[in-house]
């Protein structure tokens, strides 16, 4: 039986986010205290996404054909892959490698989900490897004998602790404030960027819990983010390896997210109060075209923009 949203008591922002992000195809970070329903909530990302087209059942099959992970004569991959390698895992298992060079975690997760859990963990090393084929797509691995070219073209979603202690630690002492910026110094601010979306999940409250009010279905989220990637295709007909807004590069970010001037003044502000990168204000107007395409919207509204900038957890002050 696959994850649903429907067995989801609460959450109701986080599960917001998340369909964003599968509208778009954007990098998601959920930032909250063990417990909080995280990885529960990641595991119920691949039944919003829309179902591969062909030529990407064909990529993903080749890749999981070179990695050895079409068993017992299976034909075609239908499913997009959802990857989860634990926090251990080597340099090459992740990003790719060896003597004879073979598919990582990130390629084998090429046009599905790859979910770090409890980010931070990850070696440093590895996570500094993982940047350049977030932005372009494809990894190039070269040994003495040959180079050899994988697509990574997969939706990121990480998650992680506030501190090390587990919780928020807005109430611990100075030393507490300072080992949980420490801890989450452990990401580095290039990596940080490359993600669209983050966002604080916390507990679910007792009366969420009991509440008799059903949550809305996986497919119901499905059907508005299949009909949000339908805008997406035809905005991007025509042009080759662009599928999704998160794909969109700074020249086409310009000229697909328009933004009216009371827009302009709210991204001008938000920016200057939170500090936000070059890189930071492409992924706020991408993220807003996604929140538009959900609303059928042909133009980005301030409205549609504000919602994106909320989506900034980690650039505001006090993180």
């Amino acid at each position: 039986v696959g994850f649903d949203f429907g067995d989801v008591k609460g959450q109701e922002t986080v599960k917001r986010a998340l369909e964003i992000a599968a509208a778009g195809g954007h990098n998601i970070i959920l930032i909250g205290p063990p417990g909080s329903g995280k990885t529960m909530l990641a595991r119920r990302i691949p039944g919003i996404l829309p179902p591969l087209n062909l030529n990407e059942a064909l990529e993903t099959t080749k890749i999981h054909s070179v990695s050895g992970l079409l068993t017992g004569g299976k034909g075609l991959v239908t499913k997009r892959p959802f990857r989860s390698p634990h926090h251990t895992v080597s340099d090459v298992a992740l990003v790719g490698g060896g003597g004879i060079p073979m598919p990582g975690e990130i390629s084998i997760a090429h046009n599905g989900v790859l979910f770090l859990d409890e980010l931070p963990e990850f070696r440093r090393s590895a996570l500094e490897v993982m940047r350049q084929p977030i932005e372009d797509g494809y990894v190039s691995i070269s040994r003495s004998r040959m180079s050899v070219t994988y697509p990574s073209r997969f939706m990121l979603v990480a998650s992680m602790n506030p501190s090390p202690k587990g919780d928020w630690d807005n109430d611990g002492t100075d030393e507490d404030q300072k080992l949980a910026r420490k801890y989450r110094a452990r990401i580095s601010g290039p990596l940080l960027d490359r993600i669209d979306l983050h966002i604080e999940v916390n507990k679910v409250t007792f009366d969420d819990l009991t509440t008799r009010q059903s949550a809305e279905s996986s497919s119901t989220i499905r059907d508005r983010v299949i009909r949000a990637r339908q805008l997406q295709d035809r905005r991007f007909l025509g042009m080759p390896g662009i599928y999704s807004n998160a794909q969109m590069h700074t020249r086409l970010v310009r000229r697909m997210c328009k933004i009216d001037e009371s827009g302009s003044s709210l991204l001008k502000m938000a920016m200057q109060k939170m500090g936000l990168s070059a890189r930071a204000y492409d992924r706020i107007l991408k993220v807003s075209r996604s929140i538009a395409d959900l609303a059928n919207s042909d133009t980005i509204q301030p409205v549609h923009l504000a919602e994106a900038i909320q989506y900034r957890s980690l650039d505001r002050d006090g993180w």
